[in-house]
């Protein structure tokens, strides 16, 4: 049965309910094709995707927000703050606690229950938090949560841009919010003067294969020799174009979701230490938050690029035990690099 002209709550309600499960943001919008669906082709064909093949394969889908689940009319655009006054470190904010997905999928499946009881019973609804085929900060800005930011995150003026970002598809008709159309960048260019990788090649556009986060996370193979000295001591994503931004500054807020308060060993690990662990040692620290995007063997690679780079005396030793025994050739090779920076 379709939610077209059931009696649905009203977007204040909805958004009540939102705010009470813990979101920080929320917003309404009707599904169509995005205004960026253009630019995300033209993103695509610049080769900016890098090996995010998945990003290509769904690309027809994300032309249209109706595509991903036939029926769908609206969507609940929600955001939940991860922590932008927590200190900078080797590992990106968002990774820090439990993986965000499961936390907003949680979240978001529970307002879909109550959407859905408060309707009738009639009403659909499917929850997508960053894993299905949508443009979802495109949809938060017509959902009037923010502008997209040079850095291209979706910035909110009473937030900044340290928040994940889930929607509440529906096929029930809601009352849209007005679209959040102001740029309030100006005339600023901190973030893209600070990325160590120059992969904001203009303001709005990321060269993702440039990307200190794609670097350490999506890329599955050898980091570029050129890029290896620019990450620095980062071992998973990179937080400095958002961290120089005028709004975070002013703007960020502490966590409050308890599964995403920073564990204790996830913002400054000893990167040998994490070039030491095995498999199970590795799935027992990180399995349960977003880190296991990189696997093993991706983590163990950052970890000897950062070694490389720290060039503490103090770390040959595990380099040469990586080096010559880590099972994984990927790691042996950067193992290597890392040391041959001592020489």
């Amino acid at each position: 049965m379709s939610g077209a002209g059931l009696a649905t709550p009203a977007s204040s309600q909805i958004k009540a309910q939102a705010f009470g499960l813990g979101f920080d943001l929320a917003g309404i919008t009707t599904l169509g094709p995005p205004e960026t669906a253009g630019a995300f082709d033209e993103w695509l064909a610049n080769g900016f995707a890098g090996e995010m093949h998945y990003l290509e394969r769904g690309a027809d889908l994300r032309r249209d927000a109706r595509r991903p689940e036939p029926g769908m009319q609206s969507a609940v655009v929600v955001a939940m703050n991860y922590g932008g006054t927590q200190p900078s470190g080797a590992i990106a904010r968002y990774a820090r606690g439990d993986d965000y997905h499961d936390v907003m999928r949680e979240k978001l499946n529970a307002l879909g229950a109550w959407f859905v009881d408060a309707s009738g019973g009639g009403a659909r609804t499917r929850s997508y938090v960053d894993t299905g085929p949508v443009l979802e900060r495109d949809l938060a800005r017509r959902a009037g949560l923010g502008w997209f930011g040079k850095n291209t995150n979706l910035i909110n003026p009473d937030l900044g841009s340290f928040f994940f970002i889930g929607a509440l598809f529906t096929d029930a008709q809601l009352e849209p919010d007005a679209p959040f159309e102001a740029d309030r960048c100006g005339s600023c260019t901190r973030c893209l003067d600070a990325c160590p990788t120059q992969a904001l090649t203009a303001p709005r556009s990321l060269d993702a294969t440039r990307c200190i986060s794609y670097l350490t996370i999506e890329l599955k193979g050898e980091i570029p020799l050129e890029f290896r000295a620019a990450i620095g001591e980062l071992v998973y994503g990179c937080d400095i174009c958002q961290d120089v931004c005028p709004w975070n500054v002013s703007f960020s807020r502490d966590v409050s979701e308890p599964a995403l308060q920073p564990r204790a060993d996830r913002v400054n690990p000893d990167a040998a230490e994490l070039l030491a662990l095995n498999d199970e040692q590795w799935r027992a620290r990180f399995g349960s938050s977003a880190m296991t995007r990189a696997k093993r063997r991706g983590l163990a690679r950052n970890a000897a690029v950062a070694l490389g780079n720290r060039r503490d005396p103090k770390s040959i030793p595990a380099l040469e035990i990586a080096a010559r025994e880590d099972p994984e050739p990927l790691v042996r090779s950067h193992a290597a690099w890392a040391l041959a920076q001592f020489r």
